[in-house]
């Protein structure tokens, strides 16, 4: 499965995610976990910026991780900064998108997080990532016996849990729903074979 180039793969993912964002999650206020729903909690609370804000949160996992796979974190340290980049730039884009596609939160928040949690799966297929808590499953898989989406699912529920008491009922259970469909395509896309 390696003989794609890690470019492009990285630019699809981050461009995936970033779509997933700013045109699904970010019109219904809707949460992701990991280091994206953190950064979301703080632009819906603050109004900062989604990507700076992933780029802040995610400094010190990289640095932690720094001593245990360099390759790893030279690939994912791409893939952050180009994902951050990308939610940055298409954010405004979001504007074009509802007015063209109308959807329900519902219809969002699983779209949303399959895009992303496609964009995800993808990266962490050819050992990339955004870093994050993505970053820390593909370690967590070596010593636990889970599938790496599987292991972003529960890390996203406690966010999203964490979250919740920062948002209303209904927007906690859109959030649900974008993790389960986040963590399915995740799955999906790193299944060995």
């Amino acid at each position: 499965m390696q003989r794609w180039p890690k470019y492009p793969v990285i630019l699809v993912g981050s461009l995936l995610i970033a779509a997933g964002t700013n045109f699904f999650l970010v019109p219904y206020k809707i949460l992701d976990g990991g280091i994206i729903g953190v950064a979301l909690i703080l632009n819906y609370i603050s109004g900062a910026k989604i990507g700076l804000s992933i780029l802040l949160c995610s400094l010190p996992i990289f640095l932690l991780a720094w001593f245990k796979n360099r390759e790893i974190i030279y690939n994912s340290l791409l893939g952050l900064m180009c994902s951050s980049f990308l939610i940055e730039i298409t954010g405004p884009l979001k504007y074009y998108f509802l007015y063209y596609i109308e959807l329900g939160s519902i219809s969002s928040a699983i779209i949303g997080g399959f895009l992303m949690g496609s964009g995800l799966g993808i990266m962490l297929r050819f050992k990339a990532s955004t870093g994050g808590t993505d970053f820390l499953a593909q370690f967590m898989k070596g010593y636990i016996p889970l599938n790496v989406g599987i292991l972003i699912f529960l890390t996203d529920a406690v966010i999203i849990s964490a979250g919740g008491l920062l948002i209303s009922k209904e927007t906690f259970l859109h959030s649900i729903l974008t993790i389960a469909s986040g963590g399915v395509a995740t799955g999906l896309c790193t299944l060995e074979t």
